[in-house]
């Protein structure tokens, strides 16, 4: 159960009858909703189910399982992929990373029950159940970049995409543009535009955040450099 877990489907494509993690992928990731919503729902009773809903996307989102990944479970040098795969750094993919996690709880659930998925899951998550309910920002990290950049006096920010890899493991790469001299702030990955833009948004919104004088004074200066073309 460990071995398939472990095991991407690249790998299960070149050594034939080898099964792949996808099947416990998709039933972790239920498990890994389900505990989440279940700690979210008791530990904040005031919230509506639009924050609560929020919180936990971006508790379980691709960025803080594949850092979970990295940090908590170091599971990168053990996962099976195939040749192309491997060589094309698989196992530090943030979106390969998230699937194993998924497909960890999954296994851990089939072994063991809920009650030991449900420990696992606390074991993982709860630092960052945490960290989204006292963290404005990361409810919605789109939004919050066109708040900030308005607030900064900057025009709203949109994102450059592209996409690489094989179709079985597509990867989508998202630059935020913040500014009037179109500075890309935050570069951001994952295994579809939607969560490539948020990871990219954060990164912005941080950058925008740590160093706003920075920002500011390329605004003014954009602002001075355009009037004295014109005199």
């Amino acid at each position: 159960m460990l071995v398939m877990a472990l095991t991407h489907r690249s790998f299960a494509h070149e050594h034939e009858g080898a099964p792949d993690y996808e099947r416990l992928e998709f039933l972790g990731d239920a498990v890994l909703e389900f505990v989440s919503t279940e700690t979210l729902y008791r530990t904040h009773p005031d919230m509506n189910e639009g924050e609560l809903a929020k919180m936990r996307a971006m508790a379980v989102s691709e960025q803080s399982l594949s850092q979970i990944a990295r940090e908590k479970l170091q599971v990168g040098p053990y996962i099976l992929l195939g040749r192309g795969e491997a060589e094309s750094g698989g196992a530090e993919k943030s979106s390969i990373l998230c699937d194993i996690v998924e497909s960890l709880i999954g296994a851990t659930f089939i072994e063991h029950g809920i009650d030991e998925a449900r420990k696992v899951v606390h074991h993982l998550i709860d630092d960052e159940l945490t960290k989204v309910a006292t963290e404005g920002p990361a409810l919605d990290w789109k939004t919050s970049l066109t708040v900030k950049a308005h607030g900064m006096g900057l025009e709203d920010p949109h994102y450059r995409m592209s996409v690489s890899g094989p179709e079985y493991a597509q990867v989508f790469t998202a630059h935020a543009v913040v500014g009037n001299d179109n500075e890309v702030l935050g570069i951001g990955t994952g295994s579809s535009k939607r969560k490539a833009q948020l990871a990219a948004a954060q990164a912005a919104w941080n950058e925008l955040n740590d160093h706003p004088e920075r920002h500011r004074a390329t605004k003014h200066q954009h602002h001075k450099d355009a009037a004295a073309s014109q005199q």
